[in-house]
């Protein structure tokens, strides 16, 4: 009986303790969640166009061998170059085929072998000069002119945006905790995206298999005076805030 006793005086005891720190503990925060947002532009400060060699033989080594033997040529002139980046975005073999019209079915030609390489620079005078450069060289074709802004351009652009779109969001908490007769205190949790919009100029292959065509195309562009719009930017941060 006795030990039946002090059990339920154990139970009791931790019963009010539970109790009083219950009563004693410290409600949640009222806390608001709210967006903020900032738009801004970027200068495109980098050139980049993509050189891709093709080559076709019956022999695939042979087709292969053909291809990196001109990229290799290129390779070396692109180092000559000052400021210029560049790297293989795509290398494919395949067999490649064709519609005979008279015999109504498709037909092997040989293997292709296509290395598409970008490259990139801080002066457009460069580009230019890699589109006059290759001129009329055999298999090897331009494609995705651009202009763009590098990623170490963006990078204090974006975490400028980052503080104004925070700014944004306590003062947006801030007017609405007011129409309440409150007001936003610290911020407790917060989470952020941000988009860059690269814009793309659209660009037909400058530099054909015809030397004529080739010339003509690389001398009507150089000293073009390319313009492209900056980069749009845009962060967005989703922020809670203690209203108090």
């Amino acid at each position: 009986m006795r030990n039946v006793m002090l059990f339920i005086a154990a139970c009791l005891a931790l019963a009010g303790v539970a109790f009083y720190y219950g009563m004693h503990r410290d409600p949640a925060p009222r806390t608001i969640m709210v967006d903020g947002e900032c738009l801004t532009t970027a200068p495109k400060d980098r050139t980049a166009i993509t050189l891709r060699v093709t080559t076709l033989d019956e022999s695939a080594a042979i087709s292969m061998r053909k291809a990196n033997d001109i990229v290799a040529n290129i390779t070396k002139y692109l180092k000559t170059l000052d400021g210029v980046k560049m790297q293989t975005t795509e290398f494919n073999s395949y067999e490649k085929t064709q519609w005979n019209r008279t015999l109504e079915k498709s037909e092997t030609v040989g293997i292709e072998t296509s290395v598409a390489i970008e490259v990139s620079s801080d002066n457009m005078a460069t580009i230019e000069t890699l589109l006059i450069q290759f001129a009329g060289t055999d298999n090897v074709y331009t494609e995705n002119l651009r202009m763009f802004t590098s990623a170490e351009a963006l990078k204090p652009i974006i975490e400028d945006c980052l503080g104004v779109a925070t700014q944004n969001a306590r003062a947006r908490a801030e007017a609405l905790a007011s129409g309440d007769g409150l007001h936003a205190g610290k911020m407790l949790s917060v989470s952020h995206g941000t988009n860059v919009a690269h814009q793309t100029i659209p660009a037909a292959n400058f530099l054909r298999s015809s030397v004529k065509m080739a010339t003509m195309d690389a001398e009507a562009y150089a000293g073009g005076g390319l313009v492209a719009k900056d980069t749009e930017v845009s962060v967005s941060v989703s922020a809670v805030f203690e209203i108090k």
